[in-house]
């Protein structure tokens, strides 16, 4: 049975989120909101909580997961960054984006594509988001909150709960969330590319 925290989503209740550190820390799975839709996150280095994650979204070993970021800098020790993109992330983080990157060594091997070598990196607005990443310290890999044979994320906590209580550890309600995931923007070649359009405006980004 999972714990159900309502949070305050502008102002978050820093003994929750201390809380739901330690959950992520002793590897458990959790939901949270982000700026653009609710997601599952977990520990970093966690297999266990990883496959946990993949089992429920029904991924495959391809799927690009999400390193959710709490500034740049966190980003550049995860992904190799050239000028070109640094000014891109510059420009469009915090906000509702994916990027699509080359991963350095930090990486742990399972999060990554397994043939591309890349990682997905978001930096969210969310001040729930923000305070969970503030408190923990690194980053935390995350994927959307779609179910499989689903196209929308899932948006209200008390659905979640009733669908989700004995598959994760944590739901966090900060209120409704969005009905569209973060816009993904290839970045790991020459040109940027959109992968997904989602609630990021995807114009700077050239043509999807």
């Amino acid at each position: 049975m999972s714990q159900f925290f309502q949070v305050h989503p502008e102002n978050p209740q820093l003994r929750l989120i201390k809380q739901a550190v330690e959950i992520i820390r002793a590897g458990g799975v959790v939901i949270y909101p982000t700026d653009s839709s609710y997601a599952l996150g977990c520990h970093i280095g966690d297999k266990s909580a990883v496959e946990r994650i993949r089992r429920l979204r029904q991924l495959d070993d391809k799927h690009n997961f999400t390193l959710v970021c709490r500034d740049l800098s966190q980003i550049g020790l995860f992904a190799k960054v050239d000028t070109g993109a640094f000014r891109l992330l510059k420009n469009h983080t915090p906000g509702p984006y994916t990027f699509i990157l080359n991963a350095t060594r930090e990486v742990p091997r399972m999060l990554l594509h397994p043939k591309r070598r890349t990682i997905g990196l978001r930096v969210p607005s969310h001040p729930i988001a923000q305070a969970l990443l503030g408190e923990l310290g690194e980053p935390l890999m995350s994927v959307s909150l779609i179910l499989p044979g689903e196209t929308l994320p899932l948006s209200d906590p008390y659905e979640m709960r009733q669908i989700l209580e004995h598959q994760v550890d944590l739901i966090i309600d900060g209120g409704f969330g969005g009905l569209e995931a973060s816009t993904v923007i290839n970045l790991a070649d020459d040109q940027p590319q959109i992968i997904r359009v989602g609630c990021g405006d995807p114009a700077p980004f050239g043509e999807a």
